[in-house]
């Protein structure tokens, strides 16, 4: 007890100037604001970090980020302080209009796909399976890509917790997953018919470099709550970039597009599509 008292009293403490340093770094990076009121989630989730590194406080850790040059752990502290929360069929309409729209509009030629903030995989996960569902000869793809690469170690093992399968379809469990034993138990794995289909890759949305396909659909759901106007803005016509025209862009349902100027028209909850 005495020990763990001791430990308490030696964890280092976030400083204004490093949660500045610390924001502005993050920021400059990934585009997202991280607001005043996250000092004290920024000191939780990165107070191991600075003791893994025996800096000794959060002040050293911005002075030895500024040193460090290979990326990786810049790297760490976009995947500890980026948010992921997410699960199987989330926004249950979507994936009904992408149904529709993958027999009818697209019907014709490979249909390519991009979870553009793909988190742990559950929403590539649950495209591929409707695709396999109502593609099953014809041509498809579909590509997922996230900003850090702790996520994607967890979506490329395709294993999650059962707690995550609310929405999804009937009959999709038996078809497309396998439940765990033994070690696994509470816990499925997606298939390998299902894994096999979804390509992933470390990808800044407002980085120089662009994704290595053109697509038919884009999915970038929850993702544009935490950039401000400016950003929203640069991020969605980078997206559009990459979307052919008539292509179909999907957001969450919190995220309206009605106060920028984009090249799309609405054709469903938040659905749009690209017409130029």
């Amino acid at each position: 007890m005495a020990e763990a008292r001791r430990q308490r009293v030696s964890a280092p403490v976030i400083t204004d100037r490093a949660f500045a340093a610390l924001r502005e770094r993050f920021q400059s990076s990934t585009g997202i604001s991280l607001g005043a009121d996250k000092k004290a989630l920024v000191e939780a989730r990165l107070r191991a970090r600075v003791v893994a590194k025996a800096q000794g406080s959060f002040n050293k850790y911005c002075e030895y980020l500024e040193r460090a040059d290979d990326g990786s752990e810049h790297q760490a502290v976009i995947d500890l302080l980026t948010t992921n929360e997410t699960y199987f069929f989330r926004e249950p309409r979507h994936f009904a209009v992408l149904a529709h729209e993958a027999r009818t509009r697209f019907a014709h030629g490979k249909l390519r796909v991009w979870s553009a903030a793909c988190s742990t995989g559950e929403e590539p996960y649950s495209l591929a399976m409707t695709l396999l569902d109502q593609r099953p000869r014809l041509p498809w793809e579909v590509h997922a890509s996230d900003i850090s690469s702790r996520v994607l170690e967890q979506a490329r093992l395709g294993v999650f917790p059962l707690q995550r399968l609310e929405h999804m379809p009937k009959g999709y469990l038996e078809r497309f997953c396998l439940r765990g034993r033994g070690n696994y138990e509470g816990k499925l794995r997606v298939s390998d018919e299902v894994r096999n289909r979804v390509q992933f890759y470390l990808h800044n949305l407002l980085g120089s470099a662009r994704p290595p396909s053109t697509f038919d659909v884009v999915f970038l759901r929850n993702v544009l709550i935490y950039f401000d106007q400016d950003r929203k803005l640069e991020l969605l016509q980078k997206v559009l970039a990459s979307l052919v025209p008539g292509g179909l862009l999907f957001v969450g349902h919190a995220e309206p597009l009605h106060s920028l100027t984009l090249p799309v028209r609405r054709i469903a909850d938040a659905v749009f599509e690209k017409t130029g």
